[in-house]
């Protein structure tokens, strides 16, 4: 890109009302469908019995009982150590398939003592196949009558629910075998029966073909030959149809690109000079530096929780001799390690938003530093609070109230429902706070108005669709609850987040000069039409297999391809990126001095880890044919930490950067400079180790081991356990260290020294 366009002259026309038009349609139609999706869950969910009964009719277990146990799963934070369905942690097992192939064998054995009076390992090959075979249509029959709500099970299953309890009072005694949770987490015989219930529920669910249908309400995931599941048909048609869409997609877009040349960043034959300069700030700018302390402080948390994680898989049974579990058990660790990262980064978002929305405006208003020391000591207060009170929770110190103010226990929603709305208000006060600083009256530029408006638009929708984390409880079907989950992982995370994201970059370039008006508004429309195109129904990829039916798989497969679209239009601007940070100006001829170079190198990891990590990783586990396989296996954590870290954390690094260098002097840069550069070089290298020595190796031969033996097998505390996963997680090791050390550390010193900087010249502002 050259250094950038004119400043904005009123000749500059208008651009095409069918721009934002098309994003609108678009909008609405993804909306519509992903609503469509969303009201079929309800209607579709894998149905709790109101009690289920033994082949003489004896109640077994009832409705509340699975109820209860799913609060237990919750209670206890035992989604941040193995899975229900695929969807939780990789530190223990999947709780669903585990029991699956467990009641499986325990009712093939009972068919074989029933039919041959002889233990299943005595019988001969052909018999075993028959006594299999006869087991999977056992499992696969649905005895569940919808009239009555009862849900009668066979002798043999009968037997085999009697073996459960047994074997998950035992897993939770010992952390070298559950992969870090405290010893005797749950003794309590309600609870561990009640939790025996949930997990049993989840299993039946699993195998059981949905009425009026051959295969099972989770379409037949997880992957276990044993009792009759393998992959349905629609799950291969669907994955091959949907790589029409993404060729013909692509086709498209590039079309595009090559007959208007004015796609994209790239506006070439303009001239434009930077004139937002460095060290220009006001007292309000100042006071939002030490926002960026806590976010320097939380990412340096993040990593050390995240290498503890780490270890958990390497060495579950102690933490270099000290029993690390006895206090920080690896189900709060994980929970921390996701709290703190949407925590940081969002913090940076917010703050960074506040110094964009001041920037453009002609005055500072005297309630703006006030304000923002206000929101400042609320973010402390509800970060601070919710993660002590995830401490408490899971350390059941909280009784009653772990719900409301510990920790709810689904995975990237765990703080209590008294932190979320807090948070939720917090986010209002913010998004009221960025209006006010930005209203057409008070702009240094009225010709900014368009962008503007984009950028309040973004902004609003992050605390409204932070708000369906509201809509359910503890005991709410697992299905429901997994569908609003999603509408904020990837909904508010991935679409909103990451649409927020490009205003928030258009803005920057915008106020330093280096792109006209027009052309950010028209990337903002671009990737607004690109990202909502794929990514509102395409939030459906992650309900393939949690009990929603056939619909949604052919809707959200169809559509999510879409998604790395936008992603692969990067590399048509990867080198004008490079260009525009080494001062290259088309018309000067010359170099000129770029201000803000490091904020340019974070965006340009940015590019680059969204290309990887959402582009290649991602769309490499989105096609159900390969998600069937490969959910809740160490790809699922390769994806998240290369597009996680990768594009939201580098992104908030970049506007972290941008702020410090914005507010400090020259001579305060100077000392700086160097953590900075540090910084930027430790986290891109040590990211880039843990995913090619670790987490994508991993990934792949863990993949490959449930293709050869089932997913219950590749998820189960053997695979895990075993000396090669160890010895791939202990590859880990080199990437976490220069992450921590090379990477979080300098840039933490580098926040800390722009904020003593900040209250040399303003001590109000701190």
């Amino acid at each position: 890109m050259s250094i950038a366009a004119q400043p904005l002259t009123p000749e500059d026309p208008a651009l095409s009302p069918w721009w934002l038009r098309t994003m609108l349609i678009v909008m609405a139609l993804g909306f519509a469908g992903l609503l469509t999706i969303t009201a079929l869950a309800y209607r579709n969910a894998p149905p709790i019995p109101a009690q289920v009964l033994d082949a003489q009719g004896t109640r077994l277990f009832s409705g509340d009982d699975i109820g209860e146990g799913q609060a237990v799963f919750l209670r206890y934070g035992l989604m941040n150590n193995g899975s229900i369905w695929g969807h939780g942690a990789y530190l223990g097992p999947d709780y669903s398939a585990e029991a699956l192939h467990r009641i499986g064998e325990d009712t093939a054995a009972a068919i074989a003592r029933q039919h041959y009076q002889q233990p299943l390992a005595a019988l001969t090959p052909g018999q075993r196949a028959a006594v299999h075979a006869e087991t999977a249509v056992e499992l696969k029959t649905n005895r569940y009558d919808a009239t009555s709500g009862t849900l009668q099970l066979t002798a043999p299953e009968t037997e085999a629910y009697g073996q459960q309890l047994g074997y998950w009072t035992d897993y939770f005694l010992h952390p070298e075998r559950n992969g870090g949770l405290k010893a005797g987490l749950i003794t309590d015989p309600a609870e561990l029966r009640q939790f025996t219930a949930f997990v049993t529920w989840a299993a039946w669910a699993s195998v059981a073909n949905r009425p009026g249908e051959n295969y099972s309400y989770t379409n037949n995931f997880p992957y276990d030959p044993s009792v009759g599941n393998l992959p349905i048909p629609g799950a291969l048609l669907w994955s091959a149809l949907s790589l029409i869409v993404l060729l013909a997609g692509i086709a498209t877009v590039l079309l595009m690109f090559g007959k208007f040349d004015y796609l994209g960043w790239i506006s070439r034959g303009q001239h434009i000079h930077p004139h937002l300069l460095p060290g220009q700030s006001s007292p309000g700018q100042r006071a939002l530096v030490k926002f960026f302390v806590v976010v320097a402080l939380l990412f340096l948390a993040q990593t050390l929780v995240g290498g503890a994680v780490a270890h958990y898989r390497a060495d579950p049974g102690s933490f270099y001799g000290f029993q690390l579990e006895s206090i920080f058990p690896s189900n709060l660790m994980r929970t921390w390690h996701l709290q703190t990262a949407i925590f940081w980064i969002a913090t940076a978002y917010v703050a960074a938003a506040l110094f964009l929305g001041r920037s453009l405006r002609t005055d500072e208003p005297r309630w703006f530093a006030g304000w923002v020391h206000l929101l400042f000591g609320a973010f402390v207060v509800v970060i601070g609070g919710s993660l002590l009170g995830e401490w408490l929770g899971i350390n059941q110190m909280l009784g009653k109230w772990w719900f409301w103010l510990g920790n709810q226990g689904w995975e990237y929603l765990e703080l209590g429902r008294v932190w979320q709305y807090l948070l939720v208000v917090g986010l209002v006060v913010w998004f009221v706070l960025l209006w006010q600083l930005v209203r057409p009256g008070k702009l240094v530029n009225q010709e900014s108005k368009p962008l503007v408006k984009m950028f309040l638009f973004a902004a609003v929708a992050i605390p409204v669709f932070y708000i369906p984390a509201l809509f359910y409880g503890a005991k709410t079907n697992y299905t429901v609850v997994d569908t609003w989950r999603f509408w904020i992982i990837h909904l508010w995370v991935e679409g909103f987040f990451e649409f927020f994201a490009t205003t928030v970059v258009a803005l920057t370039f915008y106020q330093l000069g280096l792109t006209r008006r027009n052309v950010a508004l028209r990337v903002i429309y671009l990737d607004g039409i690109l990202y909502f195109l794929g990514g509102l129904i395409g939030t459906g990829h992650h309900w393939y297999f949690t009990g929603q039916t056939n619909v949604n798989m052919a809707m959200s497969a169809m559509v999510s391809v879409l998604e790395v679209v936008p992603l692969t239009l990067l590399t048509l601007d990867a080198w004008d990126f490079v260009r525009t940070t080494r001062g290259d100006c088309d018309v000067c001829g010359k170099a000129i001095a770029i201000p803000h170079k490091w904020t340019f190198y974070f965006l340009i990891s940015v590019g680059f880890w969204n290309f990887v990590g959402a582009g290649i990783f991602g769309f490499l586990i989105n096609l159900p044919i390969v998600s069937y396989y490969e959910v809740g296996t160490q790809l699922t954590p390769n994806h998240g930490h290369a597009a996680m870290m990768g594009v939201f954390g580098m992104l908030a690094l970049a506007l972290m950067v941008f702020v410090l260098r914005q507010t400090s002097t020259d001579a305060r840069w100077a000392g700086m400079v160097k953590y900075i550069k540090v910084g930027f070089w430790g986290t891109n290298i040590g990211l880039a180790l843990m995913v090619v020595l670790s987490l994508f190796p991993s990934g792949v031969l863990q993949v490959w081991d449930v293709v050869q033996h089932g997913y219950w097998h590749a998820r189960a505390l053997d695979y895990i356990g075993s000396s090669r996963s160890h010895m791939l997680e202990w590859m880990r090791l080199p990437g976490d260290l220069v992450f921590i050390i090379f990477g979080a550390i300098p840039l933490t010193i580098a926040a800390f020294k722009g904020w003593l900087g900040v209250r040399e010249r303003s001590p109000s502002a701190s």
